[in-house]
């Protein structure tokens, strides 16, 4: 079960708030009750089925029943499912899970990692965990948030990484093996975004251990590729890292650069850093001026800003919530909407999308269950309290449903015949509950942040 369903589920608790004024699908006000019930419920339903029918497997593959590895054997639907757990209230069985994880996952294993998807995943959902857990109720040791069986285990994993960040330019290579640290003769070709992905979790990793290693390694990374960008100030997509030089030179705010921009805002709020905010900024100025066509984004050439691409990809639906953390709520509303008729065409959102065809791309029709658009009206409405943006929370739940439930789970949706596919990442399980998030209604939108301003001391 890909990590992408437990994000959904996540998302989903967080946009379904105690509001009583969004029609339901016949026109009536809906049951908040209701729907928060059916979203844990298609979260546990996941939840269990990858128990009973892939653990220790790292994902469940809902349509075989049955579990494979994808990026490095650690179990890792039971680390993406542990904030979500909190954030349900289960703490029995958050508890339960945590020791089944010391117990079962090494990261002294000779496995090839993506250094991306490792850090995200097992290092950043190690450390929200650590974090929420007091808050959530459970018994921490002393000494928390500067200690703790999670936080180890982040450090553990984040440790394994750093040999990626030993090349000439300072950024990371895109795989590394946990055992023996980057191979001979692995690519140097990264994508912008496996560059520019750590400084929250790194940052954050260096604040609870009081080793500023992680974070110097991030900034570094950041400021290489800030000092790489065009005349026009844009970035592409690939680069060598070995010489710093571009090797796919389309620029857009979507796959292989998305997280980049992310987490230059994300960093910013998280270390009250007005240089990472305005490296943004900056971007933001020619993201505007040179891919911005009636409030879509298409991809161009990053030198010229010639068109390349007029395709909106489902991975860039998480833009209008990063315009809404910057306060560009007018733009983000926009951007949104047309992001949410694509939604509703398909009942979610096709990988590729053609802009000017109105429809699919061919071989790109999948909806593998992404989280980005609920991220963004989780963002809107917490902002803006528009209950019209509570519509798309119930779309997800409706749609997610009856398109993509199974026996085992979730399975994602190929939009050219409707057929289903046997992957369900544990990602878009844990982004389920962020209707059941919003569900607490409005609230400041950084208030998540403040976890991290402890600074801890070296051991």
């Amino acid at each position: 079960m890909p990590f992408r369903l437990l994000v959904p589920f996540g998302l989903l608790c967080a946009l379904l708030p105690l509001h009583h004024g969004a029609p339901g699908p016949d026109g009536t006000a809906p049951d908040p009750a209701h729907y928060r019930a059916r979203v844990k419920a298609m979260f546990y339903h996941a939840y269990d089925s990858y128990l009973e029918n892939a653990f220790p497997y790292d994902e469940l593959r809902p349509l075989t029943c049955d579990g494979h590895d994808t990026w490095g054997s650690f179990s890792l639907t039971l680390i993406d499912a542990l904030d979500t757990l909190l954030i349900l209230g289960n703490v029995s069985e958050f508890q339960r899970v945590v020791e089944v994880l010391q117990d079962n996952v090494d990261f002294d294993i000779d496995v090839n990692a993506s250094v991306f998807e490792t850090n995200i995943r097992v290092v950043g959902g190690l450390l929200s965990a650590h974090l929420l857990s007091k808050r959530a109720g459970v018994e921490v040791e002393a000494g928390w948030p500067c200690s703790g069986p999670l936080l180890r285990m982040a450090e553990e994993a984040a440790r394994k990484l750093l040999p990626a960040f030993q090349t000439p330019t300072g950024m990371p290579y895109g795989t590394v093996n946990l055992l023996h640290g980057v191979n001979p003769g692995e690519t140097p070709v990264t994508c912008t975004a496996g560059i520019g992905t750590f400084i929250v979790e790194f940052a954050t990793l260096s604040s609870l251990t009081g080793d500023p290693v992680f974070e110097d390694v991030a900034r570094v990374a950041l400021m290489r590729l800030w000092e790489s960008r065009s005349d026009i100030g844009l970035v592409g997509n690939h680069i060598d890292v070995l010489t710093g030089k571009w090797v796919a030179q389309d620029a857009g705010i979507g796959a292989g650069v998305d997280s980049y921009f992310e987490y230059l805002v994300k960093g910013a709020i998280l270390l009250q850093d007005k240089k990472l905010m305005a490296m943004f900024l900056e971007y933001n100025k020619a993201i505007r001026n040179y891919t911005r066509f009636d409030d879509w984004y298409l991809w161009v050439q990053m030198y010229k800003g010639t068109v390349s691409m007029p395709v909106f990809q489902s991975l860039e639906a998480y833009w209008p919530g990063l315009q809404t953390l910057i306060g560009d709520i007018d733009n983000a509303m926009r951007t949104f909407l047309n992001y949410y008729t694509v939604w509703k065409q398909f009942g979610g959102l096709p990988e590729f999308y053609n802009i000017p065809q109105g429809y699919t791309v061919e071989k790109r029709e999948g909806y593998p269950l992404r989280p980005e658009l609920i991220e963004s009206a989780m963002y809107l409405y917490r902002a803006t309290g528009d209950p019209t943006l509570l519509e798309l929370g119930r779309d997800a739940v409706e749609s997610i449903e009856k398109i993509s439930k199974v026996e085992c789970g979730f399975a994602t949706k190929d939009h050219s015949g409707c057929s289903v596919e046997n992957g369900l990442e544990g990602l878009r399980m844990r982004a389920m509950s962020h209707p059941e998030r919003t569900q607490a209604g409005k609230t400041e939108i950084n208030s998540g942040y403040r976890h991290v301003k402890t600074k801890c001391v070296s051991k």
